[in-house]
């Protein structure tokens, strides 16, 4: 299911799971409140990641929606059920580039794909790349009721209504056995330079005929799932925060229109009071972590989603978190064996 349910019916990006990102996480670490973890899933198979591209956590410290900080992973080929990772650490000017450039800390170390995390120590740094369990909790078949009542892809206008008022929610949580590829970083707060903020946004791409194409991002959770279409997904993955506002503010407001029956002007309120736009998490790491600062894993984004979206209409699922967390480092759940 790409990137959990995208558009109900859009794809992986350039039909390849391997660059899709899913979600993106970011919280003060329970073992010591001066560092932040950083978590970017991707690829809903949780196998191997794509060798020719390039996954990055961008960091914006001080406001201006140009990243300061760029962290990238690349992985080697696959090979006998093995692969390795190396990370980038680019800082300033250099981080802007689209590749993968800065300093190498960690070289070719083992991705994992068994229960045991392979946790790689980078300085002050922490760092894992394997198969987790995904923390990621909905209702599918209750959001396809919702949503799709009328046969009609991407969300178009879905009302309530459309189900006489009846709750659309099943109960059955469609994510209890899933895995994904997981990314974590583990890293003093002070080495991201909040002022006093953070803004962070994943990014994917891969080479495609000697260039480097950007193919997903990830900010805000589930923005891009409602929010996009056959017609804009690829442009909207190729996009940079710093346009998001003046690119999409006016598909965003009509969305709402149509789910939420906003005027304009409230569209345009909920978008500024949330900061749906530009698409990146925020995080203030001297406030509690919960989205929309920063995103935990008992955050019920799903739920928050549709009541931004529905204006407050749409009932919450009443599903729970999933409790294989872990309260250490890489903090995402140990995988689920795989049924043969």
């Amino acid at each position: 299911m790409s990137n959990h349910f995208t558009g109900l019916s859009l794809g992986p990006p350039l039909g390849d799971q391997r660059l899709d990102l899913c979600d993106l996480y970011a919280f003060q670490s329970p073992k010591d409140s001066s560092r932040t973890v950083i978590i970017l899933n991707a690829n809903p198979n949780a196998d191997a990641l794509h060798p020719d591209a390039i996954y990055r956590l961008n960091i914006d410290s001080d406001g201006d929606l140009l990243t300061d900080i760029a962290i990238s992973y690349v992985f080697s080929k696959p090979q006998n059920g093995k692969q390795t990772f190396n990370v980038f650490l680019a800082k300033g000017a250099d981080s802007r580039s689209a590749e993968a450039v800065g300093k190498k800390i960690v070289s070719d170390a083992e991705v994992s794909f068994g229960p045991n995390p392979n946790i790689i120590k980078a300085g002050e740094y922490t760092f894992f790349a394997g198969s987790r369990s995904d923390a990621f909790f909905f209702d599918f078949d209750g959001i396809k009721a919702l949503f799709d009542i009328r046969g009609k892809r991407n969300f178009t206008e879905p009302h309530l209504s459309q189900l006489g008022g009846k709750s659309p929610w099943t109960g059955v949580d469609s994510n209890t056995q899933a895995n994904v590829f997981s990314t974590a970083v583990e890293v003093p707060t002070s080495e991201l330079g909040p002022k006093p903020v953070i803004r962070i946004w994943g990014r994917c791409s891969v080479r495609k005929d000697g260039k480097l194409e950007h193919v997903d991002r990830a900010g805000h959770p589930s923005v891009s799932s409602f929010f996009n279409t056959d017609d804009t997904k690829v442009e909207y993955n190729a996009s940079e925060p710093v346009n998001d506002r003046k690119r999409w503010i006016d598909q965003f407001v009509h969305l709402m229109g149509h789910t939420g029956n906003y005027t304009r002007e409230e569209a345009i309120a909920a978008i500024d009071r949330e900061g749906t736009l530009p698409d990146v998490m925020t995080l203030d790491p001297s406030k509690p972590a919960k989205y929309p600062n920063g995103r935990v894993f008992t955050d019920d984004v799903i739920d928050y989603r549709l009541a931004f979206l529905t204006k407050g209409e749409c009932p919450p699922s009443s599903l729970k978190p999933h409790s294989d967390t872990l309260k250490e480092f890489p903090y995402i759940g140990t995988p689920h064996l795989k049924k043969s």
